[in-house]
């Protein structure tokens, strides 16, 4: 998935760490020839990259972010409660990442990006990366709720 630059950081390397938007980080070594990235050697070029799109291989894999916590959560719905939003293709805001935690029964979770199909029981939770189009959709009798999580503020 494409994440957008919110900055950067040196990793215990010295390597340029990308901080996303999505709450994880990405190297951006330039090491040519094997990735020619001579941006990241100034801070004014560093700089000039900030908002533009970087991929995240670990939003795809659907690697939760460190330091993220709960913030809200939906009521439990069933099959008959459902919002008809959540069954069509429908995305979370930038940086909100959502747990959807089946209590009984079974829910088919689709993902156009990364593509996904799974079947979410109490025993598989699903995770939804921010701004990822995706829906849900009961299979029989089901009761469940989205837990939202966004990074936890700095403390003390």
């Amino acid at each position: 998935m494409q994440r957008r630059i919110t900055g950067f950081h040196r990793d215990e390397e010295s390597h340029q760490v990308a901080e996303l938007d999505c709450g994880h980080a990405r190297h951006v070594r330039h090491l040519p020839p094997l990735s020619s990235r001579p941006w990241v050697l100034e801070e004014a070029s560093r700089a000039e990259r900030l908002g533009t799109l970087l991929d995240c291989v670990r939003c795809d894999a659907l690697e939760w972010p460190a330091g993220f916590e709960p913030y809200r959560r939906t009521p439990v719905f069933d099959a008959a409660t459902i919002p008809d939003a959540l069954r069509a293709d429908h995305a979370l805001k930038a940086g909100v990442w959502g747990r959807i935690c089946v209590l009984r029964g079974r829910l088919r979770y689709r993902m156009q990006q990364p593509p996904r199909d799974e079947e979410l029981t109490p025993s598989r939770v699903g995770v939804i990366p921010p701004e990822a189009p995706h829906s849900v959709e009961p299979l029989g009798e089901v009761a469940f709720f989205i837990e939202f999580h966004r990074r936890a503020p700095p403390r003390g």
